[in-house]
């Protein structure tokens, strides 16, 4: 398999992909490779180079950002650090959907290419992206996969949403193939029920991948059905979780599971993959050579400590251009340096939604992460969702395992009190099973107040 890969990487992919098809992705991932090993300070660099660049385009080709920046009295030549770029004002889901046209690079409307995002706050959204843009995404995503172990070639299983609809036969023969070639398989995550469980762990055993990718919802729960049923599995290299966030207790029951480390990956629809981790898991890398990530205060100003609201710029992007895009995901910088010697900056951690911030009367605003850190040490706590409809009132709903006691509800009752004090109620609910998002996703908080 080796000599596939290799075959594969260096050889067959750049003939296909630079020759055939005309794509510079091979350059780009040469690029991004040399890249990482940046010192920090070049990083910051060269990032700030590209987003100069960027922000004139953005002055000349883009009527929303002219019309806005003048609004605020700002022309790019003002920005000569990013504590000047900190004032330009934050971009926003109405504000793209408001303005979709004006958005638009005006020489390139003709030529953008479009996607969706899944909606999963009820809410879809429709961008448009250049060639060169898309190219850079699919360079940058296999260098963050590979450094959990999924290089191209590797056999490797997605644990994934399946086609919505009915593909034709055309486009599901171009999936076989182009599955065939990177030596990947495709389980339809969408299927997974308590009688299915069995067939993805025969799947995984008739496989054998080296590397299983999945949305983490569905790799927590079959590895939670495995551990229940005493069933083992074949032992992959590495697993990777995506499309949400990986919390800790989510990752050692997915490692206890499958006999492998778990990696965290932090990406999102509009930009594909933000940020990863490396082979020491101590943070996650940011993309920084290709996208601009900033954490939020609550006045809007960027902050370098604790949960904030994330801001991204791709600085790629010519054709609709996201300038300090906040995509409503929460995120806390890292203060240490990872010792693998890459100059690209980490994230700590990746908090939850904004929208998922659980809030009290009282003033109390919970991160999303709050409940998941509370909960894991929990004896028998199979799973949960923590669900706000009303501002005094909180309702959890728990699949219990073996070993979950009266004590057990004791502690959790006792532990949002310590907290919360009699600012809200919780009421505890026993459920046989929680539901994933139709994007195949679990959401572990979840707020339906307006924002």
């Amino acid at each position: 398999m080796k000599t596939y890969e290799t075959l594969l990487r260096h050889v067959l992919w750049p003939a296909y992909e630079g020759g055939l098809r005309r794509r510079e992705t091979p350059r780009h991932m040469h690029r991004y490779e040399r890249d990482q090993w940046l010192a920090p300070a070049e990083v910051r660099a060269l990032q700030f180079e590209r987003l100069k660049r960027l922000l004139e385009w953005c002055w000349r080709e883009v009527p929303y950002y002219r019309r806005r920046w003048t609004q605020a009295g700002i022309v790019p030549g003002d920005i000569r650090s990013l504590d000047d770029y900190a004032h330009l004002p934050v971009l926003t889901k109405a504000d793209i959907r408001d303005n979709a046209e004006d958005i638009k690079a005006t020489s390139l409307k003709d030529a953008l290419g479009y996607k969706a995002t899944g909606g999963s706050t009820g809410e879809p959204l429709r961008f448009g992206f250049t060639r060169e843009s898309n190219d850079r995404r699919v360079a940058v995503m296999w260098r963050g996969y590979g450094w959990a172990g999924s290089r191209m070639g590797r056999r490797t299983l997605f644990l994934w949403g399946g086609a919505v609809g009915q593909p034709s036969v055309a486009h599901r023969m171009k999936d076989r193939v182009y599955n065939a070639v990177f030596a990947r398989r495709l389980l339809d995550s969408f299927h997974m029920s308590e009688s299915t469980m069995a067939d993805y762990a025969d799947a995984i055993d008739d496989y054998r991948p080296e590397v299983v990718v999945g949305y983490v919802g569905p790799l927590v729960r079959l590895a939670e059905w495995l551990l229940a049923n005493g069933r083992q599995v074949h032992r992959p290299a590495s697993i990777i979780g995506a499309a949400e966030a990986l919390h800790p207790f989510q990752r050692e029951i997915i490692e206890k599971a499958f006999g492998a480390p778990a990696f965290n990956t932090y990406g999102c629809r509009e930009f594909m993959l933000i940020a990863s981790e490396c082979e020491h898991r101590q943070g996650l890398h940011v993309n920084s050579d290709h996208l601009l990530v900033e954490t939020l205060d609550a006045d809007g100003m960027p902050i370098h400590a604790g949960s904030g609201e994330v801001a991204i710029t791709d600085l790629f992007n010519y054709g609709m251009p996201f300038i300090r895009y906040v995509n409503g995901d929460m995120a806390t910088h890292a203060t240490d340096a990872c010792p693998c010697g890459r100059g690209l900056p980490l994230l700590a951690s990746v908090d939850g939604r904004k929208l998922d911030a659980i809030r009290t009367p009282a003033g109390h605003v919970l991160p999303g992460e709050f409940f998941p850190h509370m909960l894991k040490d929990v004896p028998g706590l199979a799973r949960f969702q923590l669900v706000q409809r009303r501002l005094d009132r909180l309702d959890l709903s728990i699949v219990r395992g073996r070993g979950f006691e009266d004590a057990s509800l004791d502690y959790i009752r006792r532990e949002v009190s310590r907290v919360l004090g009699d600012s809200a109620e919780l009421h505890c609910h026993f459920v046989d099973d929680i539901p994933l998002t139709r994007s195949g996703k679990l959401r572990v908080t979840v707020s339906e107040l307006a924002p």
